[in-house]
Parts: structure tokens; C-alpha cells; sequence
């Protein structure tokens, strides 16, 4: 029988069957759901941040560019990292870095000194980037090969139920505590005590998040010897570059680019999409909830994809889905109230198998080289840095969040043509 889509080769199979994992997935997948929270809060407090600072789109996606250069900066030496520790070790290295991260909210809070909150973004990034570096390829090596896409589908749908439940919280204890009055009403000293105490909210979430890292952490060190015939094999170009040189894996990074840089800059926009009183007129605690949705039809989505990879070429789900998605963005820019916010938040829903099959897909064939294709698509998740930036340049210069939506449209429709190009199995 022919090798299904995104199966791992013969000689990877062979590597596989040495790694004994018992008992390690409720952790793998413990570390899929605080990453995927963590990401998703900045949905969350970038309107917070937007509001305090008096800032425009462009400067209020800094909070993501600062954020997503994490993976351009740590994804390759992350990826070398985990070679020479290996992966139990490597989990925690990442889990204490996002605990140093979400510490460094405090001295931002008390200065009120907005490039201080990016520097804590950015520290706390480069542990989600060391964490998913680890969490993705371990994923597709706990198992049979040719349920691999399945069972990234389900370990992203515990991703995807993180960043269900964070955003929701977050908007009640971050969004909640705005005041009726604005920074932009306040100047001098008043504007500094104003920044103070509003940031405190988000201290307090991030502080939280602080305790239960540091007992995740706790945990995965105590089980950091029981992954059990790991292996790896080491770079023949430079800390895997030469990897992009194949046409589907470097079609597929590409993808992984564009895809995050898409979702992200929808996701960053939620919040003052549905506050125009073209669509819904909310108000921000209100827009906030509804994050909700649009990570949850995710999660959701997740959870069916998992069953439908394993009948369906995960080539054609995905060009589906892509397609799917510009005309969403195409309703939602074109129409007002009710069905602009729900074709909106739909989006969510299709987003939900982008990219744990972009990734299965790009990566076929490595072999033993999946640390490196891992370091490599983690790199490019920097278009999460990227895209917001041009977005939220588009929605500044154009005066309107529908035109800004071009942007993710042009990529989804790339992801799209990526599906088609890799329905076959390489």
C-alpha cells in the first residue's frame, strides 16, 4: 500500500520505533495548551496597550512583531538546543524562559514604559519558540506514521483550547478594569499614575501565568529521563538552511510564514473590528469575549480535522480551507453588522488544521533531520511579526480595517495553492 500523505518514511520509522514515551503525552499536550494561551493573550492586551499608550495600528502591532521575532531569533538556535539536550530538558529550558518573561511585566508596570512590556513579550516568545520547537516534532514521533497528521491535528486542538479559554479570562481581568476616562485625556504625571495602575491588570494575569509555569516546569523536570531512545541527526548545511532547498519544504515554510502572519493579524484586529459601529458596536470588554469564538471554531475545528485527515488527502483540506477563508474575509470586508462579525469570526473555524498540516506536509521525508525542519518552521512563524506590522500599516493608511484585510486575504490564498501543489505525497 502506497504511503499516506504526511507519513513518515521507512528509515524515520525506524527511528521512531526506539522512542519510548510512555505517560508523556498529558505533558506534550499540557505544553500545546500553555503555549497556544500565551500567544493568544495578545489579542487581549494589545487594545489595553493601545488605549494606554495613545497608540496607533502600526505601533499597537508592535506588541506581535516583538512577539514573533522571537522565532526568527530563537527558532534555529532552538532547534540546536534541543539536539544537545534533547527534548524532556529542552521543554523546561523554554517553560523557565516564559516564567522570566512573564516576570519582567512587573518592572514594565511600574515604569509604565511601553518598550519595557515589548522586551517582556519578547522574553517571553523566545520560551513559547524553545517549547514549540520541542512539542510539534515529539508529537509526530509518539505514534504510527501515518496517523502523524491526525495526531498533531489533536495535539493543536489542546493548542486551540488554550487560546479559547486565555483570551475570555483575559478580557474580564485585563479589558475589565479600563476606566472612563482615556490616557488620551490625561498628560504629565497624571498620565503616568493613569499607566501604573491600569498595567497592574496586566501584571496580575501574567503573574499568575508566572506560578503555573513554574509547576509545569517542575513536573516535566522530574520526567526529563523518561523519553528513552531519542535521537538525532546532526546539520549537514548551515543549522539546516540547506533544508529549504527542497521545493516542498521550502513552498511549506513559506505557507507557515504567511499562515501565522494571517492568523495573527485577524486575531489582533477582533477587538476594534467589532467595536465599529458598522459591525457591532461594542464595547472592548465585549469584543474582547468574542475572541472566544474565533480561537474556539478553531479548537472545534481541530478535533473534526483530526478524524477527517485520516480519509482525506490533507493536501486537498487544506487548499479548501484556504479557499474558504478569502471568501470570509471577502464577506466580512463587504457587508455590515451581524454578518460581517460572524463571517469574521468564522475564520477560526477553517484556520483549524492550517497549520499542523502545513507542517506534517513541508515535512515529509526529513528522517531524522525533523529537529531541523522544526528550527526551520519555527523560524518563519516570524511572519507573525511581520504581516500584523504590514496590516496594521494598511488599516492606518487606508483609514479602514476592511481594506487592512487584503493583507491575510494574499496569503491565505498562497496556502491555498500550496494545498493543491502537495495532495500527493512527496
Amino acid at each position: 500500500m502506497a504511503m499516506s500523505p504526511g507519513a513518515v518514511p521507512p528509515q524515520q520509522e525506524a527511528a521512531n520505533s526506539g522512542i519510548d514515551a510512555a505517560g508523556l503525552q498529558p505533558f506534550i499536550f499540557s505544553l500545546f495548551f500553555i503555549f497556544g494561551g500565551i500567544t493568544s493573550l495578545n489579542d487581549v492586551i494589545i487594545p489595553k496597550l493601545k488605549e494606554l499608550f495613545t497608540l496607533n495600528f502600526t505601533q499597537a502591532m508592535l506588541v506581535q512583531f516583538c512577539f514573533f521575532t522571537a522565532y526568527l531569533v530563537i527558532g534555529i538556535p532552538g532547534a540546536k538546543l534541543i539536539k544537545k539536550i534533547g527534548y524532556m530538558r529542552g521543554a523546561v529550558a523554554g517553560l523557565v524562559t516564559m516564567l522570566i518573561g512573564c516576570l519582567l511585566f512587573i518592572p514594565a508596570s511600574q515604569t509604565a514604559t511601553y518598550a519595557i512590556f515589548l522586551l517582556a513579550l519578547f522574553i517571553l516568545a523566545s520560551g513559547v519558540v524553545i517549547v514549540q520547537v520541542v512539542a510539534n516534532p515529539l508529537v509526530t514521533l509518539l505514534g504510527p506514521s501515518e496517523t502523524a497528521h491526525s495526531r498533531l491535528t489533536f495535539a493543536q486542538a489542546f493548542n486551540a483550547l488554550g487560546t479559547t479559554i486565555f483570551p475570555y479570562v483575559g478580557s474580564l481581568l485585563i479589558l475589565g478594569s479600563i476606566a472612563t476616562v482615556s490616557a488620551a485625556d490625561l498628560s504629565g504625571a497624571a498620565l503616568d499614575e493613569y499607566r501604573r495602575v491600569e498595567s497592574h491588570a496586566i501584571v496580575s494575569g501574567y503573574l499568575f501565568l508566572a506560578a503555573v509555569l513554574a509547576l509545569v516546569a517542575l513536573a516535566v523536570w522530574l520526567f526529563r529521563n523518561r523519553l528513552k531512545g531519542e535521537s538525532h541527526v546532526e546539520s549537514t548545511g548551515l543549522a539546516g538552511l540547506d533544508l529549504l532547498k527542497r521545493p516542498r519544504f521550502g513552498f511549506g515554510a513559506l505557507c507557515i510564514f504567511l499562515y501565522v502572519g494571517a492568523e495573527v493579524s485577524i486575531g489582533s484586529l477582533i477587538v476594534n473590528y467589532l467595536m465599529q459601529s458598522s459591525v457591532m458596536g461594542l464595547d472592548e470588554q465585549s469584543a474582547g469575549k468574542l475572541i472566544a469564538y474565533y480561537w474556539g471554531g478553531a479548537m472545534v475545528g481541530r478535533f473534526i480535522g483530526s478524524a477527517v485527515l485520516r480519509t482525506i488527502s490533507p493536501g486537498k483540506v487544506l487548499a479548501f480551507n484556504a479557499a474558504m477563508v478569502v471568501l470570509l474575509i471577502a464577506v466580512s470586508a463587504n457587508t455590515t453588522g451581524i454578518v460581517s462579525a460572524v463571517s469574521l469570526l468564522a475564520i477560526g473555524l477553517m484556520n483549524s488544521i492550517m497549520f499542523p498540516t502545513i507542517f506534517a506536509l513541508a515535512c515529509e521525508k526529513l528522517g531524522g533531520r525533523v529537529a531541523d525542519g522544526s528550527g526551520i518552521i519555527n523560524v518563519a512563524i516570524f511572519g507573525g511579526a511581520v504581516v500584523p506590522l504590514l496590516t496594521g500599516a494598511v488599516a492606518d493608511l487606508s483609514h479602514s480595517l476592511s481594506v487592512a484585510l487584503a493583507i491575510p486575504a494574499i496569503c491565505y490564498a498562497v496556502i491555498a495553492a500550496f494545498g493543491m501543489y502537495a495532495r500527493r505525497p512527496a
